[in-house]
């Protein structure tokens, strides 16, 4: 199985700054692309950021400008620093990473969530 486990989140001022972290484990022999979506209350899940093995990165124009993704391909660890914080960013954040694992399978795999609250 695979594993994603997300860290970073908490309670930050508007203006503020946060880094989320996710990193991957298990029966993984490859990661394509890796992502960032969230979710707020009474909203539907939507991307944030998306980040490919070759460094490719998508992002949502809401956040455009104060969001960074990366990743270490390595360490198997997607990075999203936060920047300019904003009340509406509120939302619980799911890293998300398509795996292909050793017996070839291809899945994608979401983390449990972390929560990032906005406000003053």
């Amino acid at each position: 199985q695979v594993q994603l486990v997300e860290s970073g989140g908490g309670l930050v001022q508007p203006g503020g700054s946060l880094r989320l972290s996710c990193a991957a484990s298990g029966s993984i022999s490859r990661i394509g692309v890796m992502g960032w979506y969230r979710q707020a209350p009474g909203k539907q899940r939507e991307l944030v950021a998306t980040i490919t093995a070759s460094g490719n990165t998508n992002y949502a124009d809401s956040v455009k400008g104060r969001f960074t993704i990366s990743r270490d391909n390595v360490k198997k660890i997607v990075y999203l620093p936060m920047n300019s914080l904003k009340p509406e960013d509120t939302a619980v954040y799911y890293c998300n990473a398509a795996v292909e694992q050793w017996d070839k399978s291809l899945r994608t795999f979401w983390g449990q969530g972390t929560q990032v609250t906005v406000s003053s």
